[in-house]
C-alpha cells in the first residue's frame, strides 16, 4: 500500500463528510418512534460525501503533495 494512501485533501474532505451523515442516519434511526426523515438525510449526505470526493480529485486535490 502506498505510503499516502488517503491522505490527501479529497479523501479527509469525503470522510468527514460522509461520517457526518452517518452520524445524522444514527439519529434518525436512534429516536423513538423512529424519524425516517432525517435517516434518508443522513443518506444523502453521504451519498454527497462520494460526490465531494470526485469533484475535488477531479480538481486535482486526491494527488501526492510529494
Amino acid at each position: 500500500m502506498a505510503d499516502n494512501h488517503g491522505n490527501t485533501p479529497a479523501a479527509w474532505t469525503a470522510v468527514l463528510v460522509s461520517l457526518v451523515g452517518f452520524v445524522v442516519g444514527a439519529v434518525g434511526m436512534s429516536v423513538s418512534p423512529l424519524n425516517w426523515a432525517l435517516f434518508w438525510v443522513g443518506t444523502a449526505v453521504v451519498v454527497a460525501g462520494g460526490v465531494v470526493f470526485l469533484v475535488m480529485a477531479k480538481m486535482g486535490l486526491h494527488e501526492s503533495g510529494h
